[in-house]
């Protein structure tokens, strides 16, 4: 019975698993539990090469969660409550007993994950995620806007008001209908146009054909936003300055937080079929074997 149950855990719910076999709820859980962590409750380390760090909101009752993944084969290696670097001060205890050769970790910008990771991966590359990178641009553009809406007057007012989607979305994926909406607004104001024209070049840095191209065009992007004269840009130019080398790393190790982004949208299905459940072990164990796990899993 024990066999079946771990075998079906992944296609069948815990409920359609008790009715079938007459068992309680509890004892279908536990069982699950323990086949779970048969599978996964040591994590694999030794061969770990490229990793992806990021913490995950799990709201109001769990907080945050750091998980670190595996970017080769797509699984969660570790699961550690809250966030920061002292998040993970167990984690890198058990990399360096496992002797992993980490050649690259992706990250976002974060300074306490940043200095731990070249604190105790110093060999390893960092490289900074280019999605977070892309957010950052648009969380400026988005600020500018503001404050150019709350200053704004008139006609000005309404023309720059409510383009908030427009602006921040790739031009090749506005709809035509709706492109003189967006180009009236950046024909009006100069300082929008300069911080729009760099959030749409600052997308062709992942597009260079070089390494050396690659840093060319991000020197020369930081110095045209410094070069604009507007706040927000020339914040934004120093920080990608300070980032630079995580940021070309890329060239070499071509890993982003692409999947964890992907992990992240499971988790959170994951986390509305546990809504109440209260054994933190057996939500850590369904997060390792989530690679494997079709989220028909509770219920």
């Amino acid at each position: 019975m024990e066999t079946f149950i771990g075998d079906l855990r992944g296609v069948m719910t815990i409920t359609d698993l008790a009715a079938v076999t007459g068992l309680g709820w509890d004892t279908v859980k536990d069982i699950v539990k323990q086949r779970l962590q048969k599978d996964y409750g040591a994590p694999r380390l030794k061969d770990l090469k490229h990793l992806s760090i990021d913490e995950i909101y799990l709201g109001r009752r769990r907080k945050y969660y750091t998980l670190v993944l595996d970017l080769d084969s797509g699984r969660i290696v570790w699961v550690a409550n809250g966030r920061g670097a002292d998040a993970l001060r167990k984690f890198w205890r058990a990399l360096r007993c496992s002797r992993a050769k980490i050649k690259a970790v992706a990250m976002d910008m974060s300074a306490a994950y940043w200095a731990a990771v070249a604190e105790n991966l110093p060999k390893a590359a960092i490289v900074f995620d280019r999605f977070h990178i892309v957010k950052l641009v648009n969380e400026k553009l988005d600020d500018l806007r503001r404050e150019l809406v709350r200053e704004a007057t008139g006609l000005m007012k309404k023309t720059v008001k409510g383009i908030r989607y427009l602006l921040l979305m790739r031009r090749d994926n506005v709809q035509a209908e709706k492109l003189p909406r967006l180009d009236e607004a950046l024909k009006h104001n100069e300082p929008l146009l300069a911080g729009y024209l760099l959030k749409e070049a600052l997308g062709l840095l992942w597009e260079q054909p070089t390494f050396s191209e690659m840093k060319a065009f991000l020197k020369e992007w930081c110095q045209w936003a410094v070069d604009t004269g507007v706040r927000q840009m020339q914040q934004l130019a120093k920080t990608l300055a300070v980032h630079a080398r995580g940021i070309l790393n890329w060239w070499k190790h071509r890993i982003n937080n692409g999947r964890m982004e992907g992990i992240n949208n499971k988790i959170k299905t994951l986390l509305r079929q546990t809504y109440g459940l209260r054994d933190e072990a057996f939500l850590r164990l369904k997060l390792y074997g989530l690679h494997d796990a079709k989220l028909q899993l509770l219920g």
